[in-house]
Parts: C-alpha cells; sequence; structure tokens
C-alpha cells in the first residue's frame, strides 16, 4: 500500500499519513544498528512515508546525522522535523534546562542544517517550553528563519493551550508534537480544541505507549540498563499489573479484524481527525510495515467507543513520565 497524504496546518504542508519517530535508532531502546535503521528509513519512503522526526538532541547530534548520511541522495524526497532547544555544554545536553534566546536558535538550526546535510529544514520544533524566554521570541525568530529559508514551517514540542495560542499569533504554527493515544489522553480536555480551533496539525508521539499497546512488554526491572523502560513508572510495580489489564480491548480487537494490536492503536488516531499524523518509532522494518498497514484499517462507530470507553483519561496508572521530566511539559 501507499500512504494517503494529510496536512499538517494551514501554511501547506502535506506529508504521508503515518510518520517515522527516529529516536530510538539512536538512543533509548537497546543498542543501535546504522544498517538497518538506513534500511528502515528508506523502505519508509518506498511506501509513501516521508515524513521524519529527529532532534538535536537525540543521541545527542547522532539522530540528525543518521539522518542526514541516509537521505543526502533524496532529499527532495523526505520532509525533516527536527527539535531544538535544550543547553548543551561539551557535546552533552544539560539535563532539562532550555535555551531558546534567540541567538541559541540561530545557533541550534545552524548545527543541525549541517547534520542533516540540507540547507533548509521542513518542520522546526521548539523541544520544550523555555519558561525563562517569552514563546513569542521563539516564534518571531523562526518566522524570521522562514523568510531566510532555512526553516518552512513552525511547530511545537509539548506546549499547553494558552502559550499555543501566544505563539500562533506571532507567526502560524503548523504542527504541535505531544504525547497522544489511547494510553495518554491528556490532551482532550484543553488542548485539542485550540488545535482544531487554530487549524493546527498534531503529530502524536508514543503512539503506541512506548511499546506497551503493541504488545510483548515485560516489566521495567526486566529492560537492559539504559532502556528508558526501566524507569517508566507505567512499567513498575502494580502499575503494570492494572495496565496490562487495561489495554486489554486493544488486543481483543485486534484479534477479531485479524490485525496487530499497535495497528488498532494508530487506526484509533488516525479515526480521530485528517488533521492528526501519528509519528510510531521504531528501527526495524518489519515493525515499520506493520505501522504503515495500519492506515488501512477501518475501525467503525462501534469499535471506537469501545477503545474510548475503555481507556479513558484516568484509566492508565502511573504517570507518563517520571516526575523530573513531568515538570517540563507545559499544561
Amino acid at each position: 500500500m501507499t500512504l494517503n497524504k494529510r496536512r499538517l496546518g494551514n501554511q501547506g504542508l502535506e506529508v504521508g499519513a503515518i510518520g517515522l519517530g527516529c529516536m530510538g535508532m539512536s538512543q533509548s531502546y537497546g543498542p543501535a544498528d546504522e544498517a538497518e535503521s538506513i534500511a528502515t528509513l528508506h523502505r519508509a519512503l518506498e511506501l509513501g512515508g516521508d515524513f521524519f522526526d529527529t532532534a538535536e538532541g537525540y543521541g545527542p547530534f547522532t539522530n540528525e546525522e543518521l539522518l542526514g548520511r541516509a537521505f543526502r541522495d533524496r532529499r527532495d524526497q523526505v520532509i525533516l522535523a527536527t527539535k531544538i532547544g535544550f543547553r548543551f555544554e561539551n557535546g552533552r545536553q544539560v539535563g532539562a534546562e532550555t535555551d531558546s534566546r534567540p541567538e541559541s536558535i540561530r545557533k541550534a538550526v545552524e548545527g543541525s542544517l549541517k547534520r542533516l546535510q540540507t540547507d533548509h529544514i521542513d518542520l522546526l520544533y521548539q523541544h520544550r517550553l523555555d519558561r525563562k524566554v517569552p514563546i513569542e521570541d521563539f516564534a518571531g525568530t523562526v518566522g524570521d528563519l522562514v523568510r531566510e529559508g532555512k526553516v518552512r514551517f513552525l511547530g511545537f514540542s509539548e506546549i499547553g493551550a494558552a502559550n499555543l495560542r501566544r505563539a500562533h499569533a506571532v507567526h502560524p504554527v503548523s504542527a504541535l508534537q505531544s504525547e497522544y493515544s489511547l494510553w495518554e489522553r491528556n490532551l482532550e480536555p484543553d488542548v485539542l480544541p485550540v488545535v482544531e480551533e487554530l487549524g493546527i496539525g498534531l503529530v502524536p508521539f508514543c503512539p503506541l505507549g512506548r511499546g506497551f499497546l503493541a504488545g510483548g512488554v515485560k516489566r521495567a526491572e526486566d529492560y537492559p540498563e539504559g532502556d528508558t523502560r526501566r524507569i517508566d513508572p507505567r512499567y513498575q510495580g502494580a502499575n503494570y499489573d492494572a495496565n496490562v489489564k487495561a489495554a486489554q480491548i486493544v488486543f481483543d480487537i485486534a484479534k477479531a479484524k485479524g490485525a496487530k494490536p499497535g495497528q488498532i492503536a494508530l487506526a484509533w488516531l488516525l479515526h480521530k481527525g485528517d488533521h492528526i499524523v501519528p509519528i510510531p518509532g521504531t528501527k526495524r522494518r518489519t515493525h515499520l510495515e506493520d505501522n504503515i498497514a495500519a492506515a488501512a484499517i477501518h475501525l467503525d462507530a462501534g469499535d471506537m467507543s469501545k477503545l474510548d470507553d475503555a481507556l479513558a483519561a484516568g484509566t492508565i496508572s502511573g504517570n507518563r513520565y517520571p516526575d523530573f521530566v513531568m515538570a517540563t511539559i507545559d499544561r
């Protein structure tokens, strides 16, 4: 199958209906395998997946370099999204410290352009809100970069409704990237209505609940050192037991449709609106092919209702991040 296109925002950004989150190719979920990662990136293109998500903080820096190598001879076929805004010293990220001063934005963009081996970034996100710098400054600086041709579209990651409005008033926001899935419904009360009102695209990351909705998960302590699931509260203790039970509806519907559980979770997102483009992460071709095949799965109103009700806000046990990471989220 070939993916249909979807529009993110009202400024002309069109991408395949399912993107590819590339973080895991460089960190967080086991050892890297560059050859398989590049083969996965190229396979995505063959299947109509042209939307690739990275960040200067992934590695740090090595994930952007990987995409630069993978796409240097096919840049015109891909839509590259990257994120900036954390602080780095001596090649390492300084905890969760942010830096979105205009001069830092410009320096970060030059670094990303070099690593991605390109002269423009298609979609540039602020990775996390910088509480020391007015969000208008970030939006305005990226607006200048758009006019200079170094960036095409503006996005934000994990900002709340009020700041989204403030940024959009300075320069049109094409996409909001946030965690949203059957597993994590935090956007629904306040953020989703504003996204729809302003005509902004939504790019859900971790649409499979960091793998929980795909099946085959283990308890936190059973993952190797360096795997972020070891510190994920939802994989720990009694939370894990409760969440296995809560997710059962996804597996039941998948079995009834002859599909995989992760495909049901992705199909649910796609059925939530044409402005939604999930970016499941993988570094393997087999998983990529399964994810893209989810675009062909139909869920009827009854399926959607069952999923909505069984995994309503509050049914999943535990925060989605440890406390120190939750403190960086603008809600």
